[in-house]
């Protein structure tokens, strides 16, 4: 499905879903791509309950097998001299998802994610957010309008306890990724959480 496929997996600081970034790569590199990891500083710096950001980065290179990318202007070269197929975003926090709406490059993510668009390569997008449907709401629609930009299948995760937060179902990842590369919206985009 993605064989020959370079794809870009940017990671923010959703530590809340990491423990669903490792099937995510073996998805991708299951269905035949190479994954580059590219993350946000508060990923590298950031020490939570579900790990510090040197052993998630040891996992991620050990999983994907490539460096990963910290810096923004290591990010730089994905515009014309080292091109991505596609760009993938997840988890996305309610803070990147609003400086990428607003074209902020302040983060290697961000900035692989400008130099894909400028490609005029695919960036898939996987929310997860307690505040997709509060001040952020704005900027989702904004990133659902724009050109280039697809979302994996998303809804809400808990509708009682935090009715602003939305997430995507992240085994959707590879074959969204599949259709964007294909210039087309997987559906349904909006979903029910088995949990929810």
């Amino acid at each position: 499905m993605l064989e020959g496929k370079r794809i870009g997996l940017g990671i923010t600081a959703s530590h809340c879903t990491y423990d669903q970034l490792l099937p995510m790569i073996d998805s991708l590199r299951k269905a035949g791509a190479s994954v580059v990891p590219i993350i946000t500083h508060s990923v590298l710096h950031a020490a939570t309950r579900f790990g510090t950001g040197e052993e998630w980065i040891k996992r991620i290179e050990k999983a994907t097998g490539e460096k990963v990318v910290s810096r923004i202007v290591e990010a730089e070269p994905f515009g014309p001299t080292n091109p991505l197929d596609c760009m993938i975003i997840s988890p996305l926090t309610g803070n990147s998802m609003s400086r990428l709406a607003n074209a902020a490059t302040d983060s290697p993510v961000l900035m692989a994610a400008k130099a894909t668009l400028r490609n005029g390569k695919p960036v898939v997008l996987g929310v997860s957010t307690n505040d997709a449907l509060g001040l952020n709401a704005m900027n989702l629609v904004k990133l659902l309008n724009m050109k280039d930009v697809y979302f994996i299948p998303f809804g809400q995760d808990d509708c009682i306890k935090k009715p602003n937060s939305l997430i995507s179902d992240f085994s959707l990842l590879t074959a969204t990724t599949v259709s964007a590369i294909n210039g087309k919206q997987l559906q349904p985009l909006l979903i029910m959480h088995k949990d929810a």
